[in-house]
Parts: structure tokens; sequence; C-alpha cells
């Protein structure tokens, strides 16, 4: 099945997009989404997501503590860089251990991004961003973003936009201390790999047919997000800048394929 592609504005999105997305655009678009039908959900949702400011600090739960507030699970995401201008930053984790005390007073004031632990970025780069993580896209990056679907964010600190902001809740589930650097890799770009490393769902990039790196993982679904050639899936051609899912691994002919990523669920 080949998933239903929607753009969708932000305050700190780009007005250009690469032209498998349409070019040039009058609202600045911050994401592309990809949606099944009415009555199917996901396990993962893919995103693309292009910056042209930083966006909001944000924390997301885990299964634990979003289940006490009525989510059926918790959100950990991860990232892969597609582009990324040679000053371009994430922020991921602390510099250092920090009372709930400090980080509030922090984000009250306006000083919350001393803390954050700002961590240079190019193409190329994974982040596995566990929930708890406090974290934040720069501005002048496009990465494509898997995610546990569901609707859960925390805002910390948005740089004054008008939005709505969840000081307390994000201080109820975030880690404040820094992001373990065992979760993050730079991935070859001529070389299949498993990405993903014992997390909730799994990432591979494939390069050309190479559906052997697959085999040895048992998934009820499967995401394909071709970066370079195309790939069928369940009979429907899937190609750069679109997503297609299936439920078998079966389903999938890489035939055409040159690179891309293959997301799946682990449980």
């Amino acid at each position: 099945m080949k998933l239903k592609r929607k753009l969708v504005a932000k305050p700190w999105g780009q007005t250009v997009l690469p032209d498998i997305f349409g070019g040039s655009s009058k609202k600045k678009i911050g994401e592309v989404w990809f949606e099944a039908p009415e009555g199917i959900t996901p396990q993962l949702m893919t995103k693309y997501l292009f910056t042209s400011e930083k966006m909001s600090i944000q924390v997301h739960p885990n299964d634990r503590q979003a289940r006490r507030v009525g989510f059926p699970h918790g959100k950990d995401e991860c990232w892969f860089v597609l582009d990324a201008k040679p000053d371009a930053v994430l922020g991921l984790g602390l510099t250092k251990t920090v009372s709930p005390t400090k980080l509030k007073t922090a984000a009250i004031l306006g000083e919350i991004e001393q803390l954050v632990d700002w961590k240079p970025v190019k193409k190329g780069d994974f982040f596995y961003v566990p929930a708890g993580t406090i974290h934040v896209i720069g501005a002048d990056i496009s990465l494509i973003e898997i995610q546990r679907n569901v609707d859960v964010t925390y805002r910390i600190y948005d740089y004054g936009r008008p939005r709505e902001l969840h000081l307390d809740e994000s201080l109820e589930v975030a880690t404040l201390a820094p992001y373990d650097m065992k979760h993050c890799r730079d991935i070859p770009a001529d070389q299949s790999a498993s990405i993903t490393d014992s997390t909730p769902f799994g990432l591979f990039q494939v390069i050309g047919d190479d559906s052997e790196i697959l085999s040895n993982t048992i998934s009820k679904e499967w995401q394909i997000i071709p970066l370079e050639g195309s790939v069928t899936v369940r009979g429907k051609l899937i190609k750069a800048g679109e997503c297609g899912i299936c439920p078998r691994l079966s389903d999938i002919d890489l035939s055409k394929n040159k690179k891309a990523l293959v997301a799946c669920t682990m449980t």
C-alpha cells in the first residue's frame, strides 16, 4: 500500500523544498507526513522534516508515563539526516545533570538553550531519541524522522512563538542528564546497514536489492522509504519522496531500488 502524502506548514519550515515535494511553496512547509486510509492505524509514523529555524525544545513520555495520562504507549523516535548546512546543530540531552527546579527556572527565563547539548550534524548522521530525551532540531536541516505513532509532545520552550507550552508535564517525564552517545551513528552512504539496536522499532539502510539484511527480522509492519530509485510494495510503485507499508517482508520488491530506508516494528 502507498501511504498518502500530506504537506504540513510549520512556523520553522522552509519555502523551498526538494523537487520531489514540489519545489517552491508559498507556505513554510516543515513536515511531510504519510497517512494511512481511515480505519488503519500504523504503529509507526514516517515524516520528512525541513527547518529554517529551530524547532521547539521538547520531550516525549515513555510507555508508563504515557499510559498514566491516557495514551496507548510512549514515543521514541529517530532521525536520519538527509542534508544540513555546515553550521547546523541538533540539541540532544543536557550538558550536565540538573535539578527539575534549575531546568524550570531556565525555561521560564529563556536561558534553557545554555543547558541543552548542541551537537554538529551532517548528511548521513543518525540519532535515536529515546523517550524522555530533551531534544530540538536546529535550523537548516533536512531529515527523515521515524517515530512510534502517538500524538504526545510536551513543549518546554518555543522561542516566543504563540503555541502552548507544557513545562510541568515535561518535568515529569524528562531525563535531566546528558544524551547517551551510543544512540548516534554515522551511516556510510554506500553500504546496507542495520541502523537501530535494541529499540522499539528497527531501521535499515538497504542498498540495491540487498534483502538479506532484512531476512532475520520478524515484524508485522514494514514501512519503506526510497531515497534513490524505486521499490514495489504489494504491486504499488513507491518512488523517492513516497512511503509504502505492508505486513510481510515478502510483499517488498527491491529489484529497482538504489537506496532505501526500511522501518519495522519489533514488538
